[in-house]
């Protein structure tokens, strides 16, 4: 099944649908811009899911916000109020979650979300009707602290964009981190340009450096490092590390280590297979988002099969029941909503010509995140 072939299908069967869709699903994500590979690959692992599924009844209206909050909420409230969908999914950055999430949970629709895990959703903010199928934003982060540990770090030089998931990603780093902080940066989110910060991490004393910068930022950074020559170990979460990234930053990030759920090489047959047909669809490795894209579509069908949407009690208690292979093995949900699993260290390897990740180990096991004890749902 090749690419083109797979998208135009999808396309028809979203327009031949509409007349008929028993189940019409809204997807907010990134497609353009510096994110867009992000939610490009939410939005392919997701369909791939659904293909795979061999339902026809379901219509996907996918929207580009641009990673634009107030494109995201006109899209919300057109979905809702226009396209009448059923439930809604794909929005990729955290402050663009946070001014759409809770305005569609107080309508009481379901939103199972691919990525963005901001804590004011996890803790007092929850709702029965919101479900992160992906992390909550500090979970990866008190993983590498954890690591940065274990590796006999103790004076290391932080930074992340100065956005929710950035605040939260030093909060979760400095939660299990136990050693002294060198320095402490918040960037401006989608910045290009770090020579500024690469000058305090040479001057601050630092033995290492913990950065969070998804997307473009994270490949300006780590090639603009690199050249530098400062030479201090590097290590991150997965967002900076995924395979549509590493691709573009090439050599520089051999040999890094960052946390993840998920990893390309994780031995269960869920994620074989679905590594192996998101190739054969595609013509590209999957990346991270890719796999929360397709393990958020088999939530919801795994749902679906036991009820609708419409029914919202019997559909909140299908979604908690969580009966689905995830590709990334073992999968719960905490009592808000928000995954129980492993979180796994990495090392950037070169395959061939292809530059991806290798699982080292297991960092933290049945991870929870820091927030469900404030959650009255």
């Amino acid at each position: 099944m090749k690419l083109g072939r797979f998208l135009m299908t999808a396309a028809f069967a979203a327009l031949a649908g509409a007349a008929s869709a028993e189940v019409k699903v809204g997807m907010i994500t990134t497609l353009s811009g510096g994110g867009a590979g992000l939610g490009i690959d939410v939005r392919d692992g997701f369909m791939l899911a659904i293909q795979q599924s061999g339902r026809s009844d379901i219509e996907l209206v996918v929207e580009d916000d641009q990673q634009k909050p107030e494109i995201a909420v006109q899209l919300a409230d057109k979905m809702v109020q226009s396209d009448k969908v059923d439930l809604m999914t794909g929005i990729i950055w955290s402050n663009l979650a946070m001014a759409v999430v809770p305005s569609v949970t107080a309508q009481e629709m379901f939103y199972l979300s691919p990525n963005a895990g901001p804590s004011a959703l996890a803790g007092a903010g929850c709702s029965k009707f919101y479900f992160n199928v992906a992390w909550q934003n500090d979970a990866l982060h008190e993983a590498a602290g954890a690591y940065a540990n274990g590796a006999g770090y103790a004076n290391a030089f932080i930074l992340a964009p100065n956005y929710p998931a950035g605040k939260d990603a030093l909060t979760g780093f400095k939660r299990t981190f136990t050693g002294k902080l060198a320095g402490e940066i918040y960037t401006e989110l989608g910045q290009t340009d770090y020579a500024a910060e690469i000058a305090q991490i040479r001057a601050s004393g630092a033995d290492s450096v913990y950065f969070f910068l998804p997307g473009g930022m994270g490949i300006s950074f780590l090639k603009q490092y690199a050249d530098s020559g400062v030479g201090l170990p590097l290590v991150g979460p997965a967002f900076s590390f995924d395979q549509n990234i590493l691709q573009a930053v090439g050599d520089a990030a051999v040999g890094v280590v960052n946390t993840s759920q998920w990893s390309k090489d994780l031995d269960n047959e869920a994620n074989k297979a679905f590594v192996a047909s998101f190739q054969e669809a595609y013509g590209r490795l999957p990346s991270l988002y890719a796999s929360q894209g397709f393990d958020t579509a088999n939530l919801m069908l795994s749902a679906l099969a036991k009820a609708e949407p419409s029914d919202k009690a019997a559909f909140q208690a299908a979604l908690e029941a969580a009966d689905f292979a995830s590709t990334r093995g073992k999968f719960a949900f905490g009592p808000n909503h928000h995954p129980v699993q492993d979180v796994y260290a990495r090392k950037v390897v070169k395959e061939g010509d292809i530059y991806t990740n290798e699982t080292i180990g297991t960092v933290l096991t049945d991870h929870g995140d820091s927030y469900a004890a404030e959650c009255k749902m």
